[in-house]
């Protein structure tokens, strides 16, 4: 099995509604996503001969889907007052929706699936929320 990998990192806010603890409260974290995209077998023609894919390619859509999330807040459909979203719009912040708690476990499956979409042979994403703590989602 062959195996690349690259990461790329933004910058976003969050809160988990409903958690009892510091994390209930809007903070913000410097996430990191790594992706490892493999595959049995190497291209045999064209430019590409030999690789799985093209690291500019994987690059390119990782550093793309990062860039999307990046100073912005992320919340979870539903978690918001709409009076709350609204004033947040007025003063033009950035807001992210996402269907789901928006945790480094969530993240790690949320980035895996678009980029999956994308075509890319994904086998893992990692999320870091801190240099220290991450998840992982493979299939």
């Amino acid at each position: 099995m062959y195996k690349l990998k690259t990461s790329a990192a933004f910058d976003s806010a969050h809160f988990l509604a409903g958690y009892k603890g510091k994390c209930a409260n809007l903070h913000g974290h410097r996430w990191t996503v790594e992706v490892e995209v493999g595959g049995e077998d190497l291209q045999e023609t064209g430019e590409k001969r030999g690789m799985i894919i093209d690291f500019g390619d994987l690059k390119a859509a990782v550093r793309s889907l990062a860039d999307f999330y990046d100073h912005a807040l992320i919340y979870e459909c539903g978690s918001l007052r709409e009076t709350t979203l609204a004033a947040l719009r007025e003063e033009q912040f950035r807001l992210i929706e996402v269907p789901c708690r928006p945790t480094a476990e969530n993240f790690a499956r949320l980035f895996h699936e678009k980029l999956t979409a994308q075509g890319l042979p994904v086998q893992r994403v990692t999320v870091y929320e801190t240099p220290d703590n991450c998840a992982s989602y493979e299939v």
